[in-house]
């Protein structure tokens, strides 16, 4: 057996990349949505992880810390009617696509208000209202289901896309191949994102798998991929104009490699020693997606320091009320164990 890579050192960090064409087609109005999108799921996922300190989320819980900008970026491109799935680390994607944050935090705390009725937790939650299919336990389990939502679309002649989201970790499934075959062979509006955080739970990707290349997984069914700046969130915008028109026109799937850093482990009940300190820190200080954004808006006088104060000022209420509505709402009734289960035809 050989012997495991060394874990990779703070030089071995890719390098950040330059912002693709067509981020100049955000206006300064946009780029303040992006910050206040990017800042509420980073607020949100450090409550839940005190909540979860607390004992009042049980189960597993993935924080999204890190990676706002790529569901913010990409999220920003969609029209309504686009579909969204996505793995059990999910929060994000959910208040990324207007779900609201005391059901999110309702569902976190298992109560009845929640988007599951407090059934599904962290890593199951669902609204059909704003399209978005999961959060889905089973790793990799999502990307036929994301492929079949992208059929769904094109059999019903909608012109929607269906954009599907999985990690690194789930890159090397033989179910993502068999999917990738069949978005490739039916021309399926699919846009694939591989949230690249360089760990799949603690191993990194470079233990994992035997290309680093992971736009490059498609190539045998011609499916184009690219590697992406996600921590860049004009970076990643640019690029899902291009991926979303791409699969919109009819010309089929799309992979977008989002080269991003989760700052906590994989799960609350991970200590993350596989990694250093010093790497943690390079990100959070050099390449925070947050703070990157928040000194393009000060550097281009597009706001000023009381008005940023003021948004985390609201982004904090909105995210203790929603902590307030939580803890406050009822548990599920026990006869709810046996609705939702099956849906009648």
């Amino acid at each position: 057996m050989a012997n495991p890579a060394a874990t990779p050192t703070v030089e071995s960090l890719p390098a950040k990349k330059s912002s693709q064409p067509g981020d100049n087609s955000v206006s300064a109005e946009d780029l303040k949505s992006f910050y206040r999108d990017m800042l509420l799921i980073r607020r949100f996922e450090e409550r839940a992880g005190q909540l979860y300190g607390m004992g009042l989320i049980g189960g597993f819980c993935h924080l999204y810390i890190g990676q706002e900008a790529v569901v913010v970026g990409m999220q920003s491109t969609l029209v309504k009617g686009d579909a969204i799935i996505t793995s059990y680390r999910d929060h994000g994607h959910m208040l990324a696509a207007g779900m609201d944050s005391k059901g999110v935090m309702a569902e976190l705390t298992g109560r009845s208000t929640g988007y599951s009725k407090g059934k599904g937790g962290s890593m199951h939650m669902f609204s059909r209202e704003k399209n978005f299919y999961g959060g889905h336990g089973i790793v990799g389990a999502q990307v036929p289901i994301g492929t079949g939502l992208a059929f769904a679309h094109k059999y019903n002649d909608s012109k929607n896309v269906s954009v599907t989201y999985f990690g690194d970790g789930s890159a090397n499934q033989g179910q993502v191949y068999e999917a990738m075959n069949m978005a490739a062979l039916w021309k399926l509006p699919v846009i694939y994102v591989i949230e690249n955080n360089r760990y799949g739970m603690g191993t990194s990707v470079e233990r994992a798998s035997a290309t680093t290349q992971l736009y490059r997984h498609g190539e045998a069914f011609g499916i184009p991929g690219e590697e992406i700046d996600g921590m860049d969130v004009l970076a990643v915008r640019a690029a899902a104009e291009k991926a979303v028109e791409h699969a919109r026109s009819g010309a089929g799937p799309y992979i977008l490699e989002m080269q991003t850093y989760r700052y906590r482990g994989h799960s609350m009940s991970d200590p993350a020693k596989y990694r250093t300190k010093e790497e943690v820190d390079k990100y959070r200080n050099e390449r925070d997606p947050i703070d990157h954004l928040r000194k393009r808006l000060m550097e281009d006088k597009l706001t000023d320091e009381a008005a940023l104060k003021a948004v985390d000022a609201e982004i904090r209420k909105i995210v203790n009320d929603a902590a307030e509505f939580a803890q406050h709402s009822p548990e599920p009734d026990p006869s709810e164990l046996w609705t939702n289960v099956l849906v009648g035809v």
